[in-house]
C-alpha cells in the first residue's frame, strides 16, 4: 500500500469515521460508566458524598487516557498543560456534578417523595450536567 504524503512530506490520513464531538460523546459515555460503577462500588464503603468524589476520580482518568488517545489527536500543547488543564476543567466539572447530584438526592427527590434509586438518578443526572462545557473547555484548553 502506498502512503499518500501532501507537498510537506507529511503523511496524508483518512478522515475519522466519527466526528470529534461524537468521538467526545463515547469518550465520555465510557467515562461516565466508569464513574457510575465506580461510585455504587464505593458507596458500599463510604458516604454518597465521598463515593461521587473518589468515582469521578476515577472516571477522570478514563476520559483523559481516551481523549488523548481517540477524541483530540491533533494538539500542539504539551502533556503537563494538558493534564493541568484537564484536571481544572474537571475540577469545575466535578462541582457541577456535586451540586446538581447533592441538590437532587438530598433536597429535591425527598420534596418530591421520589425514594426509587433517588442516589443513582440524582447522581447520573449529575454526571450529565456538564458534558457541554466540558467539551469546550477541553477543545479550547486542554487538547488545543
Amino acid at each position: 500500500m502506498v502512503e499518500r504524503t501532501d507537498q510537506g512530506g507529511r503523511t496524508l490520513h483518512p478522515p475519522p469515521l466519527l466526528s470529534t464531538p461524537l468521538r467526545f460523546l463515547l469518550a465520555g459515555g465510557l467515562a461516565a460508566a466508569v464513574n457510575f460503577g465506580a461510585r455504587v462500588l464505593f458507596s458500599v464503603f463510604v458516604p454518597f458524598e465521598t463515593a461521587v468524589v473518589l468515582a469521578f476520580v476515577m472516571g477522570m482518568i478514563t476520559a483523559f487516557i481516551l481523549n488523548r488517545l481517540y477524541v483530540f489527536k491533533a494538539v500542539t500543547n504539551r502533556l503537563h498543560q494538558q493534564l493541568l488543564w484537564f484536571v481544572a476543567v474537571n475540577l469545575l466539572a466535578l462541582v457541577q456534578t456535586l451540586l446538581v447530584s447533592l441538590l437532587l438526592a438530598r433536597i429535591i427527590f425527598p420534596g418530591l417523595g421520589i425514594a426509587w434509586h433517588a442516589e443513582e438518578i440524582a447522581h447520573a443526572l449529575g454526571i450529565a450536567v456538564p458534558i457541554f462545557t466540558s467539551y469546550v473547555s477541553h477543545r479550547r484548553l486542554t487538547f488545543r
